[in-house]
């Protein structure tokens, strides 16, 4: 049966790893997410609404667990705060963690899973743009969600606007509930963990991590269900859409980009076509055992030559 990769991991050549490669992409990621936040700062009743809204359709689908999250969280410290903690924590430190392991590790599948995680992003990011929506804990109270992370601000260096530290809440979006890209970046690390790590450890922090994310952005009334299963819809999606955004790139750069010719290879004219060139020898030297045509001594010997050399089945001097 032949084997077929999974699309967006396909193996390609070696790259080797440029921070002023990497770096513009980061940079541009950040600025499509600070111009998606500008965009729906206008836009909270909008917000408000589509955040109401995906509340009700999971209510009519029972499928409401983050009210029973967020009070379990909000009820028992030992789980709250060490969930504001994974929420404000690793998303930042995990992803980019096995990026680093992959390319490590793997170089020749960097570039494939680099670029589904950052299409997936983008497709994230024009979901904020478009879908502005209210997390659960900044709706009314009368709703019934605590914002743990306001609650428990206490004990962590986030303030009570965002997961942010204190003073910085205005630069995050605090209205890109839909999708989740923390379930959709935990999703792309169990799946690079689960198809290329080698250990049990790994195996098993492939499965424990979306997971564990999934209940904590729930749980901390960051996101809503839904959100969480859009997220890894927009996985899903940046997965197909891998293969055609790296053949692009490869286009564009072949096309934009300067190519350099190789210096060309020495003319071979210049070169000795034997191994012994520039070794000369007297003519009467001659190269031991080489047999002389003209030798008196017979076709196989040569003057001074010693029985062993001559043969073993040469006869002995005539004395």
């Amino acid at each position: 049966m032949p084997h077929t990769e999974t699309p967006g991991t396909e193996a390609v050549p070696a790259t080797r790893l440029r921070w002023w490669t990497e770096l513009p992409l980061i940079l541009l990621v950040y600025a499509c997410y600070s111009a998606g936040r500008l965009v729906v700062r206008g836009d909270v009743a909008d917000a408000v609404d589509h955040g109401l809204a995906i509340l009700r359709v999971e209510q009519a689908l029972f499928l409401n667990a983050e009210h029973p999250l967020n009070r379990l969280f909000t009820r028992e410290p030992w789980i709250g705060i060490p969930a504001d903690f994974w929420y404000a924590s690793l998303h930042y430190l995990v992803t980019p963690a096995v990026l680093i392991w992959l390319f490590r590790s793997h170089a020749v599948r960097y570039r494939a899973a680099r670029t589904w995680l950052m299409t997936s992003t983008f497709i994230g990011l024009i979901g904020f743009t478009l879908l502005p929506t209210c997390p659960p804990r900044l709706l009314d109270a009368s709703h019934g969600f605590v914002d743990t992370m306001a609650y428990y601000s206490s004990y962590g260096w986030w303030g009570g606007e965002a997961s942010a530290p204190r003073g910085l809440g205005g630069m995050t979006n605090q209205y890109a509930a839909m999708p989740s890209l923390h379930v959709g970046w935990a999703l792309w690390c169990g799946v690079i963990l689960w198809k290329y790590g080698r250990t049990r450890l790994t195996k098993t922090a492939a499965v424990v991590y979306p997971l564990v994310t999934t209940i904590v952005v729930m749980g901390t009334a960051n996101h809503y269900f839904l959100d969480a299963v859009a997220g890894a819809a927009v996985m899903g999606a940046g997965l197909l859409l891998a293969p055609r955004v790296m053949r692009c790139a490869d286009l564009a750069k072949a096309r934009y980009l300067p190519r350099y010719a190789p210096a060309p290879a020495a003319p071979s004219a210049t070169r000795s076509p034997i191994v012994s060139a520039g070794c000369q020898t007297s003519a009467s030297e001659r190269i031991p055992r080489q047999r002389h045509p003209e030798s008196p001594y017979g076709p196989a010997t040569e003057p001074g030559a010693s029985p062993s050399d001559a043969g073993e089945s040469a006869p002995a001097p005539a004395r």
